[in-house]
C-alpha cells in the first residue's frame, strides 16, 4: 500500500478532485500555503494499492497544469525600501509536487 501526497495549486483543486473521484480514488484534502509565492495550495492525501499508483499519478499529471504568472518580487531586507519599486517578473506556477510513501499498516475505525 502507498500514500500519495500531492501539493497542487488551488486553481487545479476542483478539477483534480472530480477526476480522482471518477476513478474511485478516496482523498483527504488539506488547505495549505506555499512558501515561495505565499499563495493557497491544496494538499491531497491519497491512500491506494501499489498497483494503482501509476493511474493516480497519471490523473494528477493530466489535471494539474503549469502556467506562467506575474509576481512582484519581495522588497529587499537591507537598505531603504522607500525607493524600491518592484518590477513584476514571470514565474512558472502550477503543476504538482508529489510524494509517494510506503504504508506499513492501515487502520480504519
Amino acid at each position: 500500500m502507498k500514500m500519495i501526497i500531492a501539493v497542487v495549486q488551488d486553481k487545479d483543486r476542483n478539477r483534480l478532485t472530480d477526476a480522482l473521484a471518477e476513478n474511485n480514488f478516496k482523498t483527504t484534502k488539506l488547505s495549505t500555503t506555499g512558501g515561495f509565492l505565499r499563495e493557497g495550495n491544496t494538499t491531497f492525501m491519497i491512500g491506494c494499492e501499489d498497483r494503482d499508483v501509476e493511474d493516480a499519478l497519471k490523473i494528477i499529471k493530466e489535471n494539474c497544469s503549469q502556467r506562467e504568472q506575474m509576481m512582484a518580487p519581495i522588497s529587499p531586507m537591507g537598505g531603504n525600501a522607500d525607493s524600491y519599486i518592484p518590477k513584476p517578473v514571470k514565474v512558472e506556477v502550477g503543476g504538482a509536487t508529489v510524494f509517494v510513501l510506503p504504508v506499513d499498516s492501515f487502520f480504519q475505525f
